[in-house]
């Protein structure tokens, strides 16, 4: 059965993520259901061709047998003020709450959260690789006494994580160096984190992701890259299909765009995701 539409999409962000203001790609239709392309401005073009690929595969076949019908997930502050940060992580009603960090503001935006949220409530940090491993160290030290589940991505490579995690009392885990099934190889290789974070566009869609989870022999997190609702069916499809975890999955993003593709938007639900497809209903009188 040949693809029956392609249809493009744009939506803007209700905060900039790491200069991030707006997603935009393509929603393909196929024998399954849709599928979502929506490569970010930082990918290379080989990520990009890669990400077409499971889009295709999301939309021609249908998701794998599910071990779980929803899925607990974590809410994602971007870099905004402090006192936004906290109410954002209130709102969102979540176990678990990712913060960046990185910036002048991220050991304060993190306190905020803290003081907001309380003790019971899991945080988390990503840095998206913005320091050195000795800033790392100093960093982390000082978050440590926010008492945080983990640190994603401190510093940019494999390397450096390796070095790091045999310092530091965190457990340390890594997204933006792993781009291919080799890369998550190389992880392991080097004992060089706690747990897998894994973009399922990214890598390539559902198939592939599920094999390098498999690979990586260490706890996993299915985390979005800002998709529509679309796209993030596909990543719960991939949470959904993993053994159970101690740690949210990162598909919880929605919430951040101004404007989804759909009436019936994936956003948790307390704190978690059912399993299911989505239909881009507020966009199908699109032209093909």
């Amino acid at each position: 059965m040949p693809l029956q539409r392609r249809i493009p999409f744009s939506v803007a962000l209700r905060h900039p993520v790491l200069g991030v203001t707006t997603r935009s790609g393509w929603l393909i239709e196929g024998e399954a259901g849709w599928g979502e392309w929506s490569p970010l401005p930082s990918w290379s073009r080989e990520e990009g061709e890669t990400a077409h690929r499971g889009a295709l595969e999301a939309a021609d076949h249908p998701f794998p047998m599910a071990l779980h019908d929803s899925v607990e997930i974590n809410t994602m502050i971007p870099r905004v003020p402090p006192e936004v940060a906290a109410g954002m992580a209130v709102a969102a009603g979540c176990r678990t709450v990712k913060v960046k960090v990185g910036d002048p503001e991220g050991e304060a935006r993190v306190r905020a959260v803290r003081e907001a949220v309380g003790p019971t409530v899991h945080i988390r940090v990503d840095a998206n690789g913005s320091w050195d491993l000795e800033e790392a160290i100093r960093r982390l030290h000082e978050l440590a006494r926010l008492d945080i589940q983990l640190v994603e991505d401190p510093v940019p490579t494999l390397a450096e994580l390796a070095h790091l995690r045999r310092r530091c009392s965190i457990p340390v885990a890594a997204e933006t160096s792993i781009r291919t099934i080799e890369d998550v190889a190389e992880m392991r290789r080097l004992d060089a984190a706690d747990v897998l974070v894994i973009k399922p566009q990214r890598i390539g869609g559902v198939a592939i992701a599920l094999r390098a989870a498999e690979l990586a022999g260490i706890p996993v997190v299915v985390s979005s890259a800002l998709e529509t609702s679309v796209g993030l069916a596909a990543c719960l499809a991939v949470a959904a299909a993993l053994p159970a975890s101690l740690y949210a999955h990162g598909i919880g993003t929605a919430s951040l765009l101004a404007q989804d593709v759909t009436s019936d938007p994936l956003t948790p639900v307390r704190g978690g995701l059912v399993l299911r497809r989505v239909e881009p209903d507020l966009l199908l009188g699109s032209p093909s």
